[in-house]
């Protein structure tokens, strides 16, 4: 299927330069090379989760995704929780290698939009509500990620994206992408009946063989059933205050009790749970397990969204989109209306 001829070609896809109408989100640690090129392969479109990452690891991770595909990708920065210095390096390490479309999340920074316009690249901004779409939109953007509240990782949405969803797409003129809770077939077509041009998936993609993630976060993810994320802040430290997640239930949320929210990032303890090779990872820490995490994983952020609950194995990404694909075509066929 991934092959052939999109059967849901939109005004994002000629865009984007992708055959199908499927993005996978831009997770931190864990959207590198291997998981970005393997989508951009299967034509979906991949992009790199760059946060605060040093200009030689952008520049390593974008020179892997050339060398496994020749498709479109593009890159994740977040100015909002990014310091102004490195976010200046992050942008000139991607826009003078000349990367496709560059991806922005958070609060909306026009000036950085300007600027990798500027470059000529195609600018992607997720946001939560109508108000930063209509900003972002003003300030150049290309296409606007309507964030639902059922989204796992950083949440910057507010509302369930099938209310937010219509409402983004009724008052844009630019390609809208859905993003929380999409994770089947059936799911991309009701996106696409809403008003969407794609669909943007990360807790799916995360259980791939081909992501970043640890393979205990893989796991928690295939195992999860319905009600077992939560959004909450105590997983603050490396984030500005009032910056919610959505995660797996695990003890560490479960101790919070009533403290889900209202948790600074600068008060908190710094308790080491786990290491990476180059630093010791807090408690209550934004970052997640990956696969060259060791220490207590079960505290760590596992980000999930509620779609995890329909994530139910771990497939390579190749098999993931033909599902989805195939998912969507018995979906149209059922919920078009009999001939006359």
């Amino acid at each position: 299927m991934t092959e052939s001829k999109a059967p849901f070609e939109t005004a994002l896809t000629r865009l984007l330069g992708c055959r199908h109408p499927i993005i996978s989100a831009r997770m931190g640690g864990v959207a590198r090379a291997e998981l970005v090129s393997a989508v951009s392969n299967a034509g979906g479109f991949g992009l790199l989760g760059m946060v605060r990452e040093p200009s030689a690891v952008i520049e390593r991770e974008i020179a892997a995704v050339r060398a496994a595909t020749d498709r479109p990708f593009g890159v994740n920065v977040i100015p909002r929780g990014t310091e102004p210095k490195l976010l200046a390096a992050q942008l000139d390490t991607c826009l003078s290698a000349r990367v496709p479309a560059m991806c922005f999340f958070w609060d909306v920074f026009p000036q950085v939009i300007a600027r990798a316009k500027d470059a000529g690249a195609i600018v992607l901004y997720q946001v939560g509500s109508l108000q930063d779409a209509l900003a972002a939109e003003k300030a150049g953007a290309d296409v606007i990620i309507a964030q639902g509240i059922e989204a796992g990782g950083h949440v910057r949405g507010r509302t369930g994206i099938l209310t937010l969803l219509p409402q983004l797409a009724k008052h844009l003129r630019v390609p809208v992408v859905a993003s929380g809770g999409f994770a089947t077939g059936g799911g991309l077509i009701a996106a696409l009946a809403l008003g969407a041009s794609d669909i943007h998936c990360g807790t799916l993609f995360l259980a791939t063989h081909e992501s970043f993630a640890h393979d205990y976060h893989k796991q928690r993810i295939v195992d999860a059933q319905a009600g077992d994320t939560v959004h909450t802040d105590i997983y603050a430290i490396n984030w500005p205050p009032g910056s919610p997640v959505r995660v797996l239930a695990n003890s560490v949320t479960r101790e919070a009790g009533s403290r889900l929210f209202g948790n600074d990032p600068y008060l908190l303890p710094r308790e080491v749970i786990a290491q990476e090779p180059d630093y010791p990872i807090y408690k209550f820490d934004t970052n997640s397990p990956l696969r060259t995490t060791t220490g207590d994983l079960e505290k760590m952020a596992l980000f999930a969204g509620e779609s995890s609950a329909l994530v139910d194995t771990c497939a390579s990404v190749d098999e993931v989109i033909d599902r989805l694909l195939n998912e969507a075509i018995a979906a149209s066929v059922l919920t078009r209306p009999a001939s006359a």
